[in-house]
């Protein structure tokens, strides 16, 4: 096993008052070395706008257990669950026999937020990470979940945190995975260090690290964000499922949603996940974990001033003073929109190392989103000591309001939103841009309010931030429904929405390309596909849309049972890379493992089961894609 070489806890960071930066969004995505370009756009001066895209959409219909993508354009495989890191193929059967240990040299299951990493004057090469959500037992085990062992929950361990791996272009098109020294796993037993307020706090401590600031793997990995200075933030979500609590939790745990319920049955046999006998081990985890992806020797870091609650995702940008600012939406019905703002600036101009610029997300303040019926909103700090944060209340320094920020939310007075999921900004004017999945509660055991309007929300809809002058910094903003999710041909008014162009329902996945190109991405749960409001709906789509004029175009649909999410494009803008998550999934929450390819065998049907899969998308002419 490789010497996993934590970080210094004090490394240097300027807090010198500089004054504000140049710093455009231009610079925000070349420090990242993920999306490096980013093109003029006259029509945001005011021109008419031309038409930021031309591809045919592709048509509403049943469609095959494929990828659907429109005319002229060519997908492939990539990155599929079981495949070796160096892109040699397969390393897993495909009755899925494989041990523990092998996993854990193989591409994860259910790939979610992604990212490509190419540095300058190197464009047709990098690194492509992902994360893996979830599990489906039922898949990734001959019997399922009819018994349990020792082997059986580290090799669930093993299937789930993050892939790191190099690709590089094929010349037939699109990239593939290539062999490389910095390919590796971080998975639920990889050692990761704590930072910020909550390290060495009390509430993190365990009897296996009573300093609280080293804390074993990461996972329930959803979105993901990536920082100017080229890292990779990897968001815990649904990390509850897999915590148990015989005994009634307590109001902090039952905030979150630990009970007895445990979704996967690691507590049987890995008693860190018995919340009843290691009750702090539920606190560390929940957390946006920073990960640099150039370096394997360095553990990732648990970033704590972002705060605690189901991270759907990161999303950073730059205030106007070249602060850091980090968006977050917690994925949950009734839940909140966060952002975090850093104390100190980042200057690209300074040539250091990447884990001095990491220290900038340890200091800061975590904000939480209110927004008033009459269309403004203000940022609320989640600072101890301000708006009823204080002992009194249940919050005994900064670290436990962070420790427990859906509480700290409550009690500051935040909005409760409609599943709050990924979060995007606009790469020219700064607007937010927030995908509000569905809340089948709104109006029963959730008030309406104008910012989530529709009774039993069962299509969604995207919110649209604008910052006080256009700055992220901003402690104000105002805010309008951007567009309400829907099938204009629904038999209830409150599915049908106010799409422009084609529709859709639930967006989950929201991205923004350099060229402005808004995409969005569909989760329709498995069991409401064609049904209801979503009869015409059989399979999860992704969409591009133009934010001038608010319409929406269908790029892709997924294969049967899939989810699409995570996004990225090449440095050309030539290829567009994206996830299909738990292809096949069935409406129960296990598929039957004697009938693993009973909804989908995609990718492959001679392999023997569905496999989600990192996919790349080209032009056969070569040209831009999405245009």
């Amino acid at each position: 096993m490789k010497r996993i070489r934590l970080p210094s806890s004090n490394p240097v960071v300027t807090n010198d008052v500089v004054p504000p930066l140049p710093l455009s969004r231009r610079q925000l995505l070349a420090g990242a070395g993920a999306i490096a370009l980013l093109r003029s756009m006259p029509a945001w001066a005011g021109d008419a706008p031309d038409a930021l895209f031309s591809f045919k959409a592709v048509p509403l219909s049943e469609q095959a257990d494929t990828v659907v993508v429109p005319s002229g354009y060519r997908w492939r495989v990539m990155a599929a669950w079981g495949d070796r890191l160096d892109g040699s193929g397969a390393g897993m059967p495909g009755d899925a026999s494989h041990s523990a240990t092998q996993q854990a040299a193989l591409f994860g299951m259910h790939h979610d937020g992604c990212a490509l990493f190419t540095e300058p004057g190197t464009p047709d090469r990098g690194l492509w990470v992902t994360n893996h959500e979830y599990l489906d037992d039922g898949l990734l085990h001959r019997d399922g979940a009819a018994s349990w062992s020792a082997e059986k929950v580290a090799k669930a361990q093993a299937a789930v945190g993050v892939s790191v791996c190099h690709v590089k272009t094929r010349a037939e098109g699109g990239w593939q995975v290539a062999p490389g020294p910095l390919a590796r796993r971080i998975t639920a037993t990889t050692p990761c260090s704590v930072s910020g307020p909550g390290a060495g706090h009390a509430l993190l401590k365990t009897a296996a690290d009573p300093a609280g600031q080293r804390v074993l793997g990461t996972f329930a990995n959803c979105a993901m964000g990536v920082t100017p200075w080229g890292t990779y933030l990897t968001c815990e979500e649904n990390f509850d499922r897999y915590f148990f609590k015989g005994e009634k939790p307590n109001r902090e745990e039952a905030r979150i949603g630990l009970d007895d319920k445990a979704l996967f049955r690691w507590h049987d046999h890995d008693p860190r996940f018995d919340a009843g006998q290691h009750p702090n081990e539920f606190n560390r985890f929940g957390w946006v974990v920073e990960i640099d992806p150039h370096q394997a020797d360095v553990a990732p870091v648990k970033r704590t001033a972002l705060g605690r609650f189901k991270h759907e995702g990161a999303t950073v940008t730059l205030a106007r003073d070249g602060r850091v600012v980090v968006y977050s939406g917690d994925d949950q019905r009734g839940e909140y929109v966060y952002k975090f703002v850093s104390r100190d600036r980042y200057d690209p101009r300074l040539k250091v190392a990447r884990s001095h610029w990491g220290r900038l997300l340890d200091e800061g303040t975590l904000f939480v989103a209110r927004l008033a019926d009459d269309g403004s909103g203000e940022w609320l700090p989640l600072v101890w000591g301000e708006n009823r944060l204080t002992p009194e209340n249940g919050f005994a320094d900064q670290a436990t309001v962070l420790i427990h920020a859906r509480s700290a939310a409550d009690t500051a007075g935040a909005t409760p939103m409609d599943r709050p999921e990924w979060i995007a900004v606009h790469p020219v004017n700064g607007e937010v841009y927030v995908a509000l999945t569905n809340n089948s509660e709104r109006g029963k055991k959730m008030a309406i309010n104008a910012a989530n309007r529709r009774p039993e929300n069962a299509m969604g809809h995207l919110l649209r931030i604008r910052e006080n002058a256009g700055d992220a910094g901003a402690t104000r903003f105002g805010w309008d429904v951007f567009a309400e999710a829907g099938d204009p041909m629904a038999e209830r008014a409150e599915h049908r929405g106010d799409l422009k162009g084609d529709w859709f329902g639930s967006p989950d996945g929201l991205w923004f390309d350099p060229r402005g190109i808004l995409w969005t991405q569909t989760d329709v749960a498995s069991d409401k596909l064609g049904k209801g409001p979503y009869a015409r709906m059989t399979n999860n789509m992704m969409f591009a849309c133009d934010p001038r004029n608010g319409v929406f175009r269908r790029f892709l649909i997924g294969p049967k049972g899939c989810e699409i999410t995570g996004i990225a494009i090449s440095p050309d803008l030539r290829t567009l890379f994206i996830n299909i998550q738990h292809p096949g999934e069935s409406p129960t929450e296990r598929l039957d493992p004697a009938k693993p390819m009973a909804v989908s065998s995609w990718p492959d049907p001679a392999f023997g089961r569905p496999r989600s899969a990192s996919i790349c998308i080209w032009r056969e002419d070569g040209a831009e894609v999405g245009v």
